[in-house]
């Protein structure tokens, strides 16, 4: 029960991050065109399955979830040793793949959570200093400045990594383009 409970969670989540509706992201088999191959680029040697899944709704990638009949189970998963390592490894995978793909979003939320609790602090800090009892909370303002700083260097990471994300954006254009010329090349020799 705890199994499928945590695979309808990560599935849910998975579907959020990805943008896709599929019921059961971590497990099923896959049937993927050519075409579509030479657009992915799996970054984890753990499992490709939640990563194809998200990089396919970032890509417009259509997919296609179909029940299939499942046996018992006959052994023990080869897999994974255990379900929190999988679910670390699974959080681990979504997050990276989420970072690689909306940097922006991820690290201005970042950003802007530490922006806002430098703000409040420093608002705390004037409210005793307005009151007349500033004396004793100074760490508030250091700890403001501190915030606001973080915050504010989050936000410039968010556009370098946006500026990252747009040239690999280019480089995967790329790379498909040369697998596909590859592949007509080679098609072209085979028929001759």
């Amino acid at each position: 029960p705890v199994k499928k409970v945590l695979q309808k969670l990560g599935s849910w989540v998975v579907r959020k991050a990805s943008g896709t509706d599929i019921p059961d992201a971590p497990s099923g088999f896959r049937a993927i065109s050519r075409e579509c191959a030479m657009q992915w680029n799996v970054y984890n040697s753990y499992t490709y399955t939640l990563e194809t899944i998200i990089q396919a709704g970032h890509k417009n990638i259509a997919v296609k979830s179909v029940p299939v009949n499942t046996n018992e189970d006959l052994r023990p998963s080869r897999l994974l040793s255990s379900i929190p390592s999988y679910i670390k490894k699974s959080i681990v995978t979504i997050v990276r793949i989420f970072v690689i793909y909306r940097p922006f979003r991820f690290f201005s939320v970042i950003g802007l959570v530490l922006f806002v609790a430098g703000l409040l602090l420093g608002l705390r800090f004037a409210y005793f200093y307005i009151t007349g009892e500033g004396d004793g909370h100074i760490q508030s303002v250091i700890l403001s400045g501190v915030f606001l700083l973080m915050g504010f260097q989050t936000f410039l990471v968010a556009f370098l990594a946006d500026l990252l994300s747009a040239n690999r954006r280019l480089l995967e254009d790329i790379k498909y383009n040369i697998a596909k010329e590859a592949y007509e090349k080679n098609s072209r020799l085979n028929d001759s």
